[in-house]
Order: structure tokens, then C-alpha cells, then sequence
């Protein structure tokens, strides 16, 4: 039988019964060797024997009917059931088979008319129900209305907040979905080294606006005592420190969780005090923290404050619910854009209150946008940008009083002042200036340029600064003043006043096509309160100090956009998240949450980067992934800390003959514990056994943060291995400077267990310490070939044991020096240990 009569047998034959096997016809039963004569055979026979061909003698009716009644009730079923796409025109000869006969059912014989006018029915029925179910489907003008597309962004926002320069980052930047918001990640294009000099030379601009703003209010006394249990003063100046209380700097802090201190850790958190106002004795704080650490603080807060008592503000049904009724009849103006935290379910606490201490906590979650400009020039382009209002203007919006309109003045010549700076790290870390501006839209550029300092007009403001008064010296020495830090950006009712006043594109371009002189200024009157803390970027370390300054500038909501593109015409460039990431990185600072693995948000964070690297790792075929158990890789997706530093705390008590300690591994950062073991790992400090003891006895079971540099070639990949050298490895290196290192022997892939993953080690792992020839000292979080530094260089985490036990073994002029390996190599290289306090 050909290929064609084979298909269309089988086509045919789909439908028949399970049980009943055909066989070919008899003129085909000739063919070959093997075939059956018989026209059919019922039942299965293994080994190709059929049964016998002989008539019974006897056959009993019932016993017979019975088998042969499902045989029967299967052939019938076969034949009343339609197959194919043509339903019930199957059941006519090929010949019989018209087109009109799907359309008009009385052209069909009389005994299948019935059957295929159900079909029809039933066919109408599903159409309908499908479009019943299907959206209503507007025209694209309708869709692209601006009403209707702020509805459909309010509702795509309902799972993942939006920034208020999502659209314009949307068009230009890969998104991300994370910490129930929408987020920049990269941009489309190639702007990795672009960035880089924009931080090294000019700018970069952030929008940091879904960092989450928590206010307290309240007697000073009392807030100072709740927030002490949250901290230690061994990690550094807490909320007490005097520069930071008066409002003129910002400080930076280690939260923990109350009383648990080195134990329980949270996060880090930025705050920053309102200067004291005069005839009140409360105190305003505000406390900045990332969105995965927000319910951990908050619930902290709560506790050490006291707070019990909830207070919800009325918020507004959502842009859901009005469409709804829009839909059902109900006549209802189109929504406008949700700002700040709009999409907040109703009845959520914004507010809580202590009966007992007076203290009021206030959730101002992106009620504040906060943009960050990284680099030498931000205060040029901030003087480009920014335009102090008018005294007039001043005193009819905010200060009615003289005492205002003096502050006004001082902060305008202080902003004036930034010209004769030559650089942003010329400026104390962490100093606050407020402001209030004009509008920037009022004075945007005809075309975009790139902001750049006027040498010759800088040279004479500070020349007259220099001869007169010497102000940009004294502004670089001592910063801005406290009373000039003050601003009317921590008044609620002004920022909800200002939001809601703003002039919106459509107003503005009315008053353009008004003007006589295109191009001119625009008479539009507004005024906008706005507070820039600086940031000092590098401070820890003797290397690259200051680099990655720059200036914060914070608004109230709705004015985002309002000064984001002023700012991007001003030649600035864009980063997302990845160059966040970056900035600490080049800074050698840990980045939150990827190197806190003692929090419980880094620890969340660990999980699904482990997730999201082992379901990269199974999409490729075995043959064309590494093979992590030849190349001695234990820990390729995620870094066991606790395995590492029980086994490291272990060897050295068995080691010194002394007790070891039980419960979870900290990281280190009492500073006074670090500036011992950083100078421990210079060449130049000795360390003797006893005081290696007392060390390790401070240090307990915990990690240290360390800086690594390559000696040579090489580019550290994350989960790469910090080890041990041997002292062979060291002498080699004594031998010859230029040596590349030693390299791991092959392992040997044994069986891979039932439900394991093939070449990755199985749970529960082998000792940390043994699995590989040298010993394990940690595991790098970031590193990368670094454009600062020419060379390669890691950020990692090691054991504090392990390093005071390394450096005890090493010679003096060789202290300090570690074997770095990445997972997917077997080759060790050579790098030096610097910790940076």
C-alpha cells in the first residue's frame, strides 16, 4: 500500500475501535512475507500468531452477545460521531459533498438535516459567547486620548508602581519589575563606559524616587531615646551626631533591630533632621531607606516608638472603579494621573501615633521625588538649571515674614556661591542647602547642550570671593549654615499647595504661542520649594577619595518631569539600576541588597538572584554549560556564609585549643575592629599571636567586607573563590612577579543523585574548607574589569578567622595576598587584600 492509501487508511480508521485490529485487504495479503490472510483478528497477539481459523462446534448466545456488544456499541459511536473539520458532511460520498450545504442545511438529505442544524446552533452559540467575553475594541484615536491613556496607565499600575519619568525611561531604558515597582535597568544602548566618564568628568542623573521617605515628628527626647536601640555608636555617628541633629548635614546610619546589635541586622538607612524652628519644640526627622527593607523598619519603628494607633487618610476610589461605572452608564469624568502613592488600597494606615511618647510616624512613600546627580560638574548643572524666585515671589507663596525673606536671600547667595567651586568634592560630605526656584520650564534651552563652567567668569567670582570676604572657602571648609538648610519643603500643606498649582504642558505651550519674541522668557508666575543634600561618594580608603560626589535634589510630587528634562538638556547622562550597581562598585562600597547577606532582605535577595542563575544554568544543554563539579565549584548560584564560617571558626579552635561560638554569622562593622584589621593586612604593621587571639575574639563568627586587586591579567566574575595560598604558591610568586598562579586539578563528576541538577553539587555540600586545594576564604559579590583602577578588581566577603589566620602564616612582605578563582575556571590568580575604614 503507498504512502498516500497508508494516510488516508489511518484517517479513516481513527475512529474504530481500540480492541479490533485491521488488517490489509485480501489482494494486498499476498504481499511480502508474513501477512495475514484473515480479513480481521480480534484481541492482541504478541509475536505476530493469530488465532485459529476453525468453527466452533457450539456457541452460547448470551456469552457471545455480551463480548460482542462493546465491539458493537464502538462502531456505532464511531460512525454517528463526525470527524475532521467538516462535521457532519463527512458522512456523505465524496460526490454528494457541496459548499452550499454549510450555509443552507435544507440541501442536505432529510436524515442528516437535524444533526447538522444543531451543529450550526451550536457553533452560533460559542460565537457569541466569545464575543461576549472578548474587551470592547477601540479605534487607536479613541485609545490614544489623553483621558483614556490615563486610565489605562493607572490600571497597568496596579501590581507595579510607576515613577513619574516612567513613560520617558520606558522609550529609552530596559524595565524591571522589582520591589512592587517598574524600574530602569539599563539603557538600549551601548552607555556603559559613556557612563562612567559622565561620573568621572561630568554627570549622571538617577531618579531615586522609589527609595521610601519615613517622617517622624515629635519631641526630640523622646525620638533620640526610641532610635538609639536601632543603633550602635561602634558602627559610626548614629542619630545623636551633632553635625546631623542641627539639620545642616545628612547622615547615614546601620539599623538593627532593637537591642540586638551586632545580631538582627536591617539595613542601612539615610536621615536627615529638619533644622530647629523657632516658638516649637517638636522635631521632624526623615529616614530614607530602600523599598525591600520598608515593612522590616517600619515594624521596628513601631515598637521602639510605641506607636499603636493607626490613622488612614481618605483615598480616592481608583481609576478601576470609575471605569467600571463609566462602562456600566454612569456619567464619570476620566481620571487624572495618579501621583505619589495612588495606588495605595484604601483604608491602608499612612499614620501612626504613641499615646504615650507623643511621637507621630508618617509613611511619605514617593510623596517626595528624589533625583541624584553623580559627578564632578552636578553644581554647574544645577546653577544652569535652578533659578532662585524673585523676593517678591517669595514672600507672597511662602515666607510672610522678614526672618523668610532674609533666609531667602542668604540661600540664594550661597547657591551663587557654587560658581566659584571647582568641584563638587571640594564640598563638605553630606551638607544641606534649601531653595525655592522658579519653574524650570520657564527658562528651558532652545536645543540640549552640555553644562560646562565658565572659566572666566568663575576665575573673577572667585577672585572677588577670595579678596573680599573669602565665602566660597569658608562655604568649602564649613559648609552652608544651619539656619540655611531650612526649607519650606517639610511643610505638607505647602507640598500639596505646590503640587496642585503647577501649570500643566498644555497651559505652558498657551503661553508660548502668546509671546511676541519666540523664544523669550516666560512671564508665568510659580515658585517651587525644593532641599539638595550633597553626597560625598568614596570617603572610606586612601584611593580615589571623593570620587562619585554629587548633589540630591529633592522635590515635592508632580514636579518631576517639570525638572527631569531641563536637567537632560543640560547634557547629563541617564543610568537605571545596573549603573547603581556600578557606582558602588568603583566606590568599593557594599550595595543594598546585594552585599548585605546578614539582612533579611539581602538574604531575599540571594534567593531569587539563586532562582533566576540556576533556571539560566538548566536552559542550556549539558554539553554547552559548565560543569561546576569538575571545576571544584561548590557554591556557583548562591555562597553557603553560615558553612563557612562555622568550618573556619572550627579549624581555628582546634588549631589554638579554645572554645567556639554557637548562632548565625554577623558581618563586621565596628569601625574600631576594622581600622585593626585593615592595618593587620599592611606590610608595614606587625601581628603577633596574642593579638590575632584577641581579635578573633572580637571579631566572633562574622565576615569582612574587603577590596580585591589582581597582580596581573584576569576579570572577576561573581561567586568567584577567595583562597589561601599554599606557601609554594607564594614562593613562586617571589620567583617570578609576572606569574599567572597555580591552577586547580580536575575534579571527578561521580553520579549525580535522583532529582539533582548535572554539574552542580548536591545538598547537603561537601566541607567547604577540603573540597578544593586551597581553602576557601570567602566569595566575591561584585567584581568586574574597573575602569578607575585599570586592572581587574573584586568586592567580596571572606571570614574574619580565616584572614587572621592567613596573615599569622604569611611573611611580612607578602602579608595580605590571597588566590582569586572564578567558577567557571580552573586557574588561580594572584590578588592583594585592602580593607577600607
Amino acid at each position: 500500500m503507498t504512502g498516500a492509501k497508508s494516510r488516508m487508511r489511518e484517517k479513516k480508521m481513527k475512529n474504530q475501535p481500540k480492541n479490533v485490529i485491521y488488517t490489509s485487504s485480501d489482494r494486498d495479503s499476498g504481499r511480502g512475507q508474513g501477512s495475514q490472510v484473515c480479513g480481521w483478528v480480534r484481541g492482541h497477539q504478541p509475536g505476530g500468531h493469530s488465532y485459529s481459523q476453525d468453527l466452533p462446534k457450539c456457541i452460547t448466545a448470551s456469552a457471545f452477545a455480551k463480548a460482542r456488544a462493546a465491539e458493537v456499541s464502538s462502531m456505532l459511536k464511531a460512525i454517528n460521531k463526525p470527524a475532521g473539520s467538516c462535521h457532519i458532511f463527512t458522512a456523505l460520498p465524496r460526490h454528494m459533498r457541496r459548499r452550499a450545504m454549510s450555509h443552507n442545511t435544507k440541501r442536505l438529505p432529510s436524515r442528516l438535516r437535524d444533526a447538522a442544524q444543531r451543529l450550526a446552533e451550536r457553533s452560533q452559540q460559542a460565537l457569541v459567547k466569545e464575543k461576549q467575553q472578548l474587551p470592547r475594541s477601540r479605534s487607536r484615536r479613541a485609545r490614544r486620548r489623553h483621558g483614556n491613556l490615563l486610565l489605562e496607565f493607572n490600571r497597568r499600575q496596579r501590581k507595579n508602581r510607576w515613577l513619574e519619568t516612567h513613560i520617558w525611561h520606558a522609550k529609552r531604558f530596559h524595565m524591571k519589575k522589582t520591589w512592587s515597582y517598574c524600574l530602569p535597568l539599563k539603557p538600549t544602548a551601548k552607555s556603559f563606559r559613556a557612563s562612567y566618564r559622565a561620573m568621572s568628568s561630568h554627570a549622571l542623573l538617577q531618579d531615586l524616587s522609589y527609595f521610601c521617605c519615613l517622617e517622624l515628628q515629635g519631641s526630640e527626647e523622646q525620638m533620640l531615646q526610641a532610635l538609639a536601640r536601632l543603633t550602635s555608636k561602634q558602627t559610626g555617628p548614629t542619630f545623636a551626631a551633632a553635625s546631623c541633629l542641627s539639620g545642616a548635614r545628612q547622615g547615614s546610619v546601620h539599623l538593627y533591630k532593637a537591642d540586638q546589635f551586632p545580631h538582627d541586622s536591617l539595613g542601612p538607612a539615610d536621615f536627615l533632621w529638619r533644622p530647629r524652628v523657632p516658638n516649637t519644640s517638636d522635631r521632624q526627622l526623615w529616614i530614607w531607606i530602600h523599598p525591600s527593607l520598608k515593612q522590616d523598619v517600619l515594624a521596628e519603628l513601631q515598637l521602639v516608638c510605641q506607636c499603636v494607633e493607626e490613622k488612614s487618610f481618605p483615598v480616592s476610589e481608583t481609576s478601576v472603579e470609575k471605569k467600571r461605572k463609566r462602562d456600566e452608564g454612569h456619567d464619570e469624568q476620566p481620571s487624572k494621573k495618579l501621583l505619589g502613592d495612588g495606588m495605595r488600597p484604601a483604608g491602608t494606615p499612612v499614620c501612626w501615633r504613641s499615646p504615650d511618647t507623643a511621637i507621630t510616624i508618617s509613611d511619605l512613600t514617593m510623596e517626595i521625588v528624589r533625583y541624584r546627580l553623580i559627578g564632578p560638574l552636578a553644581h554647574t548643572v544645577l546653577i544652569d538649571t535652578l533659578h532662585p524666585a524673585k523676593q517678591e515671589m517669595e514672600t507672597s507663596n511662602h515666607s510672610a515674614d522678614e526672618a523668610g525673606v532674609s533666609v531667602h536671600q542668604q540661600q540664594t547667595e550661597i547657591f551663587h556661591l557654587l560658581r566659584g567651586v571647582c568641584s563638587t568634592a571640594e564640598l563638605p560630605v553630606g551638607c544641606v542647602l534649601g531653595l525655592t526656584v522658579d519653574d524650570p520650564r520657564l527658562t528651558l534651552p532652545q536645543k540640549r547642550g552640555k553644562s560646562v563652567p565658565d572659566l572666566q567668569q568663575s576665575a573673577e567670582c572667585v577672585c572677588v570671593c577670595v579678596l573680599e570676604d573669602c565665602r566660597v572657602r569658608d562655604l568649602s571648609l564649613r559648609g552652608v549654615p544651619a539656619h540655611c538648610s531650612q526649607s519650606a519643603l517639610w511643610e505638607t500643606s505647602v507640598r500639596e499647595r505646590v503640587t496642585h498649582s503647577r501649570l500643566s504642558e498644555q497651559e505652558l505651550n498657551q503661553i508660548r504661542s502668546e509671546l511676541l519674541v519666540p523664544g523669550s522668557r516666560l512671564a508665568a508666575q510659580a515658585s517651587v520649594p525644593l532641599l539638595l543634600v550633597h553626597q560625598g561618594g568614596r570617603v572610606r580608603g586612601e584611593e580615589r577619595l571623593h570620587w562619585g560626589s554629587g548633589w540630591d535634589l529633592l522635590l515635592p510630587k508632580g514636579w518631576g518631569m517639570a525638572f527631569w528634562v531641563p536637567l537632560v538638556y543640560r547634557g547629563v547622562r541617564v543610568g537605571g539600576l545596573h549603573m547603581s550597581v556600578k557606582h558602588s562598585q568603583f566606590m568599593g562600597q557594599p550595595h543594598f541588597p546585594h552585599d548585605y547577606p546578614d539582612c533579611p532582605a539581602g538574604q531575599r535577595f540571594q534567593s531569587e538572584q539563586e532562582a533566576e542563575l540556576l533556571e539560566k544554568f538548566k536552559r542550556r544543554p549539558p554539553s554547552k554549560r559548565t560543569n561546576y563539579i569538575k571545576h571544584g565549584c561548590l557554591a556557583p548560584f548562591r555562597c553557603p556564609w553560615q558553612q563557612l564560617t562555622e568550618e573556619w571558626e572550627e579549624l581555628v579552635s582546634a588549631d589554638t585549643a579554645s572554645g567556639s561560638r554557637t548562632g548565625p554569622f554577623t558581618v563586621l562593622r565596628s569601625l574600631k575592629v576594622l581600622r585593626r584589621l585593615s592595618a593587620c593586612c599592611r606590610r608595614s604593621s606587625p601581628l603577633t599571636p596574642a593579638a590575632a587571639a584577641e581579635l578573633r575574639w572580637e571579631c566572633g563568627r562574622s565576615l569582612v567586607w574587603v577590596r580585591l586587586r589582581l597582580l596581573s591579567k584576569g576579570q572577576p566574575a561573581l561567586h568567584a573563590m577567595v583562597c589561601v595560598p599554599t606557601t609554594s604558591d607564594l614562593q613562586q610568586l617571589l620567583q617570578d612577579a609576572r606569574s599567572s598562579g597555580p591552577q586547580e586539578p580536575g575534579h571527578r563528576d561521580q553520579l549525580t543523585p535522583a532529582g539533582a541538577v548535572k554539574g552542580v553539587y548536591p545538598t547537603p555540600l561537601p566541607r567547604v574548607l577540603a573540597h578544593c586545594s586551597r581553602r576557601t576564604l570567602g566569595w566575591v559579590t561584585q567584581g568586574d574589569f574597573s575602569l578607575a583602577a585599570g586592572c581587574g578588581e573584586a568586592l567580596a566577603f571572606i571570614s574574619a578567622a580565616g584572614l587572621l589566620n592567613m596573615i599569622l602564616q604569611q611573611p611580612a612582605e607578602q602579608r595580605g595576598l590571597v588566590l582569586l578563582r572564578n567558577p567557571s575556571s580552573l586557574q588561580y590568580r594572584f590578588a592583594r587584600i585592602s580593607i577600607d575604614v
